[in-house]
């Protein structure tokens, strides 16, 4: 993967991570769009530039994090973050394999879309509280909404969100409390595909972190994509509730839906990997041995 190709993704991931238009779909077809090998290290890059995304929010709201500090608020988000840490574990292979299947996560983001048309509407009329007021209850339970995003295509940002204002919280404090959530959710997933995870290269099993510093290349694409998707992120973090309290999700519905049609037809001729018999990477295949 070359930097311009760095920069493009992580482009793509500031602009898209805290929105709600699925960051992860928008990252699988740009790879496609630009013919960049599906390499286990292009996998691993996609997640830790969400690194970069996580600082963004941390800077953005520093003295959230730093300053005016409650450990109530603490106590919500290390709760919250819980169903998607275990459910995420569970069902990692069975997620990475939807990455396969283009015209699914073009049909999801449809859908989606067609949810956030009527989001507004929905819920004009409840009574809303800040995010502050968040309880250990009402943070599970967006945890919970969360956890939809899981399937690609739907959106992290979206799920909570919705999560948030289906307990009670007004959009502008939704929006905020996904974007605090996304830090410890983001920073796990994170950490787990650079010093956990092991990724099949060449029939060799290795971490995140050996593949960023075997060579300078790839430690300078890893360093580069972070700080573009960090600049992005921040710039997106704060433009992002100024437009979503004075035009809503309806926009963002439109715009889901129009991006999920365009993909549907530049990928409805895509070969389906169901129709061939697929070959297991060979780590995969020696693990079976063992």
């Amino acid at each position: 993967m070359s930097i311009l190709h760095a920069l493009i993704l992580a482009l793509v991931e500031g602009l898209t991570e805290f929105l709600p238009v699925s960051s992860t779909a928008h990252l699988l077809f740009t790879e496609e769009l630009l013919g960049i090998e599906q390499t286990e290290y292009v996998k691993m890059f996609t997640v830790s530039i969400q690194f970069g995304a996580i600082l963004a929010v941390v800077v953005a709201y520093w003295k959230r994090f730093f300053i005016n500090i409650q450990w109530s608020f603490y106590r919500v988000l290390a709760i919250a973050v819980i169903p998607a840490l275990i459910l995420g574990k569970l069902f990692d292979d069975k997620i990475e394999a939807v990455f396969e299947k283009p015209l699914v996560i073009a049909l999801v983001l449809i859908l989606g879309g067609i949810v956030l048309l009527f989001i507004d509407r929905i819920f004009s009329n409840q009574a809303q509280i800040k995010d502050q007021e968040v309880s250990v209850r009402k943070g599970i339970f967006i945890g919970l909404w969360q956890c939809l995003a899981m399937m690609p295509g739907v959106s992290r940002s979206a799920a909570s969100i919705i999560g948030g204002m289906q307990q009670g919280l007004n959009r502008k404090s939704a929006a905020e409390f996904s974007f605090f959530l996304a830090v410890p959710t983001m920073a796990a997933v994170t950490l787990y595909s650079v010093f956990l995870k092991n990724w099949c290269v060449d029939g060799q099993e290795l971490k995140g972190i050996s593949m960023i510093l075997s060579s300078t290349e790839n430690t300078l694409v890893f360093f580069i994509g972070n700080v573009a998707s960090f600049i992005i992120a921040f710039v997106a973090i704060k433009s992002f509730i100024t437009f979503l309290q004075k035009y809503g999700f309806k926009v963002w519905g439109i715009y889901r839906i129009a991006v999920g049609l365009i993909l549907l037809v530049l990928f409805i001729n895509q070969e389906q990997p169901s129709t061939q018999q697929q070959k297991k990477p060979l780590c995969e295949v020696q693990g079976t041995i063992k």
